[in-house]
Formats: C-alpha cells, sequence, structure tokens
C-alpha cells in the first residue's frame, strides 16, 4: 500500500493547480488519470478547438470583405488544420508529467476507485490518502436509446482526418453550434437536433435568435423540439430518428456526433463505498469545496457540484481554494467574481450575470435594453449583419 498526504483523481486543470500548490508546501502528493495528463481544455476541448477556429475566421474574414478589398475567398484544408492543431496537443501530456516528477508528485495512468472512506484502487496499487480530491472534470453523456453508442464524441471530431461531407449534431448547446460553424465553413453539410423549443438555453433568449439567424444563413440546418430515438448505420451513412409530436423524421448523415451534454465523470468512482454523496451535477461539496458527507474529500471542477461554471478558469479558481484549505485547513471560502461564457461561434456570443428571466424571477426591478446595432462603425467595417447586444440593469443601484 502507498500512503500520501493528497492524492488526485484528474489531471486537469483542478488537478494539476492543487497537485502543484501542495507539493509545493512539501506534502506527499500522487495523482492519476485514465487518459492523458492535461485535461479536457488542453488536449480535447478549449484549446484544440480555438486553433481548428483560428481558420475559419479567416474564411468568414474574407468571405465578408469579398468585393471590399479582398478578391479571393480561400478554402479550408482540413488536414492541414489537423496536422497544426496535434502541435499544439502532442507534446502536452509528456510536458506535463514531467512537471508533475519535478516537483516531487507520482504520477499514475489508471483509473480510480474507491475501497473505503479514504482508500483506494488504482491499476494494481492500493492508495492511502489523508485527503482525496476528485477532479475528474467531465465526460459526454450516455445516449440510451438504440443505438446511441454509434455516435461519435466532440473527442472524435476535434481528431477527424477528413472531414465528412453531412453530420449531425445531437444537441443545441455550445458544443453542437461551435463544431457546426466549424465544419459547415469547412464545405460540410451540417444538421442540429435539438430536443427543446430553443437552443443554447443558457444564453439569452434574444441574442440567441441573432446566434440562430446567423447559423441558418451559414447553411446549417436546425432542427427543434425532436427528440432522437434511434441512430442506425446503413450503406456507409447514419439513419438518426427523431419524433416530435409523435411523428418520426429520419436524418442521413455520413457522422454522428454526441452533443447533448456533459455530465461529471464520477459514477464510475464507487462514491458509495467511501460514503461520499453526490448529485447529477458533481460531488456535493460545502463552501469550502469540502464533500459534505466526508471530511476527507474535496473536489473541484466539472466534477463538484458547486457554484461554479463549468468553465477552466473557474476550474483553477477552485483548485486553488481546495489547495488552500488542504494546507491550512478550512479557512478559504470559495467565492466566485463574475463569469463570463462565450460561444465560440461566427459571429461569437458572450453572457455574463443575470439573464433576463432570471433577474425577473428573483424580483429585480429592472431596465432591459437590447438592440440590434449592425449599423455601428465596428460591424460595419467587419460587414457584420449579426450584431446585437442587451443589458439588463438593476433600477435600484444601476449595476
Amino acid at each position: 500500500m502507498k500512503k500520501y498526504d493528497v492524492f488526485i483523481i484528474g489531471s486537469g486543470m483542478s488537478g494539476m493547480t492543487i497537485a502543484n500548490k501542495c507539493a509545493s508546501k512539501g506534502l506527499s502528493v500522487g495523482i492519476t488519470d485514465e487518459l492523458p495528463y492535461g485535461g479536457t481544455c488542453a488536449l480535447r476541448g478549449c484549446d484544440p478547438k480555438k486553433v481548428i477556429i483560428g481558420a475559419t475566421e479567416v474564411r468568414d474574414f474574407a468571405k465578408r470583405l469579398k468585393g471590399k478589398g479582398i478578391d479571393t475567398i480561400p478554402n479550408i484544408n482540413w488536414r492541414d488544420i489537423m496536422a497544426f492543431k496535434q502541435t499544439f496537443v502532442d507534446e502536452m501530456p509528456r510536458k506535463i508529467e514531467k512537471g508533475y516528477k519535478k516537483n516531487g508528485i507520482d504520477t499514475f495512468h489508471n483509473s480510480a476507485t474507491f475501497i473505503n472512506e479514504n482508500t483506494l484502487s488504482v491499476g494494481n496499487e492500493t492508495i492511502q490518502a489523508d485527503k482525496v480530491v476528485i477532479a475528474s472534470g467531465s465526460k459526454p453523456k450516455v445516449l440510451d436509446f438504440e443505438g446511441g453508442q454509434l455516435a461519435k464524441t466532440s473527442t472524435d471530431f476535434l481528431n477527424l482526418k477528413e472531414l465528412p461531407q453531412s453530420l449531425l449534431f445531437i444537441g443545441g448547446g455550445y458544443i453542437a453550434f461551435e463544431f457546426a460553424h466549424i465544419a459547415a465553413r469547412s464545405g460540410a453539410e451540417v444538421t442540429i437536433v435539438h430536443r427543446g423549443k430553443r437552443p443554447l438555453e443558457n444564453f439569452d433568449k434574444d441574442i440567441v435568435k441573432h446566434l440562430v439567424d446567423a447559423t441558418g444563413n451559414l447553411g446549417v440546418k436546425l432542427v427543434l423540439e425532436t427528440e432522437v430515438s434511434k441512430i442506425e448505420h446503413k450503406d456507409d451513412n447514419y439513419i438518426t430518428t427523431g419524433i416530435s409530436n409523435g411523428k418520426e423524421t429520419n436524418f442521413k448523415s455520413a457522422e454522428v456526433f454526441n452533443s447533448a451534454g456533459r455530465p461529471p465523470a464520477i459514477f464510475d468512482l464507487e462514491l458509495k463505498k467511501a460514503g461520499i454523496s453526490f448529485s447529477k451535477k458533481g460531488i456535493e461539496v460545502n463552501e469550502y469545496l469540502q464533500s459534505k458527507s466526508n471530511a476527507n474529500i474535496y473536489s473541484a471542477g466539472d466534477a463538484a457540484d458547486s457554484r461554479g461554471l463549468p468553465l477552466t478558469p473557474v476550474a483553477v479558481l477552485e483548485g486553488h481554494v481546495v489547495a488552500s484549505n488542504i494546507i491550512k485547513g478550512n479557512k478559504k471560502k470559495v467565492s466566485y467574481p463574475p463569469m463570463p461564457s462565450v460561444v465560440f461561434t461566427l459571429p461569437t456570443m458572450a453572457t455574463v450575470g443575470l439573464l433576463e428571466d432570471d433577474a425577473k424571477e428573483k424580483g429585480y426591478d429592472i431596465n432591459v435594453n437590447f438592440e440590434k446595432v449592425d449599423n455601428w462603425f465596428n460591424a460595419r467595417r467587419l460587414n457584420v449583419d449579426e450584431y446585437a447586444y442587451k443589458t439588463i440593469i438593476d433600477k435600484n443601484n444601476n449595476t
């Protein structure tokens, strides 16, 4: 049996922050991840996605400014994009692990399961730790309908060697919209099937309408109020069946992608054996990000059922709080600044603070200013059609 002061499950930004900070204070630290070190953002999410978006931005700019100083719209070479993206990804796990070892942190490459309240099974090792941190992040939702396993994940999209001629995304969240914009600008036919009345439900409905219009103008087909019930592989294509008002509709595509959400990656950890309470949102934690039911356990990032948004800067913030409380005892409460959230489509869409409906539900007396401003200088110089803003202001204090 190996013993540590701190053992961390997950090597993303929150886990990395906690491991390095605890090790710097002389604590013995171990960390494990069954996936390559670095976490979702660096390897399978935000960062590689933004590299790919860079090429589509160039094409988008050129298309909008054709005849206004630009003569030719460039084509996107998918293989070149993927090769360039890999230069940001390939060396990351090795560099991260090298950094851990330099700091005296023991590294493991296995899944972890709890044996009791502070003991884990990690591969062939039994690990005991004074404090265990669950920073395992999130993973794609399991599609529990017939053929659900045929749908590819966001990781698969970011590693496509060739771009399919047609793609279908299940779910109308930010992942679907960002990837739809990438694929459509790269020459693919794209369909998004969403079960709700409107997509991007965590963003303002009026601003979303502008993005939906821009997405439609790009050629993306958006199908709402349709529940996917089945996926079949037939004649080198996929047939996705959706149900709306009791009526079935079949959608044909070369690939299907699961963008129906990302639950916390905690449900295979045998949490009940350690007496760790959890919800569908993650490990139930208090204001110190400590487990409500097991004082030996802390959690941060997407694995924690906290008030923080599932964003990398939030994971880092929570990581610092957890590390401080492990090192000094529970003295630091988690406090969140206003947390902006961005959908990296073209045009981009961002929000910070309360949405209009949320503010009304909370009883605020508000002034709402909403305007399409495609006549503003910045919109005109870039020839952008969809350009809008909304502000929600508390009448009592003008904030």
